[in-house]
């Protein structure tokens, strides 16, 4: 029996622009996961060696070294929505004792790469110190573009950044550069037309994507009939207006949460360049956009469904939402797993499947114990009634209509939050071809909408339930709304910081094949700018922060890579004293972080399994740091630990040859011979940590053949010997 796990996800719409709940409801698309559909051996009339030469003739010389019989052909196949067919062809060659393997996607007659990945055997110069400079790689990101079709069309988004979830990228890995190209059509940018790719520290191009346009039946406006940049300009400063709104900024790099009091425009999406009229969620309308009057959904609050859930209670709700009316398919509940959320509220994780003869779907959904109330669920028996022939949801529903039902399955499951939450505000997003509604209805917080925590609710045309999720956030003080600036000094400063960006955006409908021309707002240079209504500056949701950059006479590089890496953390370049010893805390974070990926930040209660020494307990800044020490091996649990304690050089020798390994080795301290002065200085049970460290050259000597084991380590003496452990460590692959 096949199983099938669904993750369910929501993409935003390209319409090139942020947009905000004043505006326009979840302007986004609920991508279904597209069923490849296999095609039969004589309609695929590629063979792999064609492919393989194909791969050749994009990438010369490199992958000279796999043979024919390294790479495989998967069975051909298409989409529903696009009949080109697509082609996977994947290699994998075990190559001095490591693997290397990767795999490319071809698309369509001409075989354009769709997609490619390359783990290669990276060596030395992949690693800090790179082999080649980010603006090198940027250029071998280009000339890779080059040898496509339509290659030379491309321009760098500069406002794309990588990012990494667990806010750093580890020193024992390849440094990857990151660019985003848009392509172009009569020298204006495509909005949806994007590619990604990857270059290695060494030069390697290891990752590519790109969705290639099926070029049949796709038109565009026609440039020559732009109306100009001013008049659109004008037009958009006669309409603009702000409005006051909390908005919660969330930091995926630091954990971090705030709260900020911001002003934002009432224009945030575009207009035709051609007919100047209000681009929507769902087109183009001459209706110039506002933002509609505020209205709770209850005045007073309602009563919950349940003063507390036992599990039978719970799996008893879960099975009135989820039940299927189709009788070769059985509804099994899997699993209830209780937890905490970040306010520390109890909930519930209720997992499910859909089970049939040959296959099933399986997720779950949540439910906040306290009340029996769904907080987070989506819809599988469409996609299940789809795999087994069954007939779809019909229905002709209106929008209003929508809206009602909508409101009629939040006070079936979620009847105590309404009260925090108002009617949607603006119009809900439509989702073509499936014929799904999407509702936002937005937080209020003493009459000020919030943004970033609302209610979404999916309804489909029969008016049943696709999908609800609530976002909802607790904060103990909401900032004051006394001393900001006032609503026409922010409108001020939005029409000084105003510029339209004009590019295609096609509108969000998967059989569209036409691109229009479209003015899109940008306000102070970028999409995700904010106007903090409290001190009247510009603030950015995901721009780069500017890391401070220290000056060292032999450890500056290392120093500034691991600050603007963010595993040393540097408040102020002028008074941080690289030459300042370390305390064991601070450069276990940073040992840790080099080497190993954790998330250090707002651990949830259900992921609170141990504790390992009495003084670092979950409260403690460095829980996660030490506990994840404990796990990869540098920290002893035997033994005890003292983050405030400085670090000492003994110390150190002992957590880098850990690190490595290489600890049953040096405990047997009495086979190491040590030609140091002062080897009697060192700690008997340390003797084999510190011959090895020195024996790889980690730890240098000091003068007249000393190690002097008792010496505190400075900031600089960590970065600069921190990185030859590391690349002894990506050598030997052990993380």
């Amino acid at each position: 029996m096949r199983k099938f796990a669904i993750l369910v996800t929501s993409t935003a719409l390209t319409l090139g622009i942020t947009s905000s709940i004043g505006h326009a409801q979840s302007p986004i698309e609920t991508q279904n996961d597209r069923i490849a559909i296999e095609v039969h051996t004589n309609e695929a009339n590629v063979s792999k060696s064609e492919l393989i030469k194909k791969l050749k003739s994009v990438f010369p010389n490199q992958f000279d070294f796999l043979k024919e019989s390294d790479f495989t052909l998967s069975n051909a196949h298409h989409y529903p929505e696009d009949e080109r067919i697509r082609y996977d062809l994947s290699f994998q060659k075990l190559l001095n004792g490591k693997d290397v393997y990767g795999s490319v996607t071809f698309v369509g007659d001409t075989l354009d790469i769709e997609s490619f990945y390359y783990s290669p055997v990276t060596t030395a110069d992949s690693l800090f110190p790179p082999k080649v400079s980010k603006e090198e790689a940027q250029k071998i990101a280009s000339d890779f573009l080059s040898k496509l079709p339509n290659g030379n069309n491309y321009e760098l988004n500069p406002l794309y950044t990588n990012f990494y979830y667990y806010s750093n990228q580890l020193l024992t890995e390849p440094i990857r550069y990151e660019f985003s190209f848009v392509l172009k059509e009569n020298n204006i940018p495509i909005a949806d037309q994007q590619v990604y790719v990857s270059v290695l520290g060494n030069g390697d191009v290891t990752q590519f994507y790109r969705y290639v346009q099926n070029p049949k039946n796709v038109t565009f406006d026609d440039a020559k009939l732009v109306k100009s940049n001013q008049e659109i300009l004008n037009k958009v400063k006669n309409n603009l207006s702000v409005n006051l709104k909390y908005q919660i900024n969330y930091d995926y790099r630091t954990g971090e949460e705030s709260l900020a009091l911001v002003y934002q425009p009432s224009i945030n999406f575009g207009i035709n360049a051609l007919t100047s009229e209000w681009q929507t969620a769902n087109g183009f309308t001459k209706d110039t956009p506002n933002v509609g009057k505020v209205k709770l959904l209850t005045a007073k609050p309602l009563t919950p469904k349940y003063n507390g859930v036992t599990v039978d209670q719970a799996k008893k709700i879960a099975q009135e939402l989820l039940k299927i009316d189709v009788d070769k398919v059985k509804l099994n509940i899997s699993s209830v797993h209780e937890y905490e959320n970040e306010q520390g509220q109890p909930f519930l994780s209720i997992g499910y499947s859909y089970d049939w003869d040959y296959g099933g779907f399986g997720s779950s959904i949540e439910m906040n114990k306290l009340t029996g109330e769904i907080t987070s669920y989506h819809d599988l028996k469409e996609e299940v009634l789809r795999q087994l022939g069954e007939p779809k949801k019909n229905g002709e529903i209106t929008k209003n209509e929508a809206q009602t039902k909508a409101i009629e399955h939040l006070k079936q499951w979620v009847p105590s939050y309404l009260h925090n939450y108002a009617n949607p505000i603006g119009e809900p997003y439509l989702e073509q071809g499936r014929g799904i509604y999407h509702f936002t209805f937005p937080r209020v917080v003493d009459g000020i909408l919030v943004e970033g925590s609302q209610i979404s609710v999916s309804v489909y045309n029969d008016g049943s339930l696709s999908s609800l999720y609530v976002h909802h956030r607790e904060f103990e003080n909401w900032p004051s709304t006394k001393n900001i600036i006032t609503s026409e000094n922010a409108k001020k400063k939005f029409l000084d910081a105003l510029s339209l960006k004009l590019q295609y955006t096609k509108l969000p409908d998967p059989k569209a094949t036409h691109y229009h021309l479209v003015y899109s707002p940008i306000y102070n240079n970028n999409a995700y700018s904010y106007l903090d209504a409290v001190t009247g500056n510009w603030n950015s949701q995901n721009g780069e922060i500017n890391l401070p950059q220290v000056t060292h006479p032999t450890a500056e590089e290392e120093l500034n890579y691991l600050i603007q890496n963010r595993i040393l953390e540097v408040k102020d370049a002028k008074t941080f004293n690289a030459d300042q010893t370390i305390k064991n805390g601070e450069a276990l974070r940073v040992l840790v972080k080099s080497l190993s990926y954790f998330y250090e930040y707002d651990i949830a209660e259900s992921e609170i399994l141990t504790q390992t020494y009495e003084n670092i307990d979950k409260k403690h800044p460095l829980y996660s740091v030490v506990e994840q020490a404990v796990r990869i091996g540098i920290l002893d649990p035997k033994e005890s630990f003292n983050p405030d304690q400085l670090l000492t050089k003994e110390q150190l020798a002992v957590w880098y040859v850990r690190a490595l390994g290489l600890d049953l080795a040096a405990k047997n301290y009495e086979i190491y011979k040590l030609d140091l002065i002062d080897t009697n200085k060192i700690q008997p049970k340390y003797v084999g940590y510190v011959a090895l460290a020195n024996s790889l050259q980690l730890l240098e000597l000091e003068s007249n053949n000393q190690f002097i084991p008792q010496l505190e380590v400075s900031y600089a003496n960590l970065a600069t010997s921190i990185f030859p452990l590391a690349h002894l460590i990506h050598e030997n692959r052990r993380y």
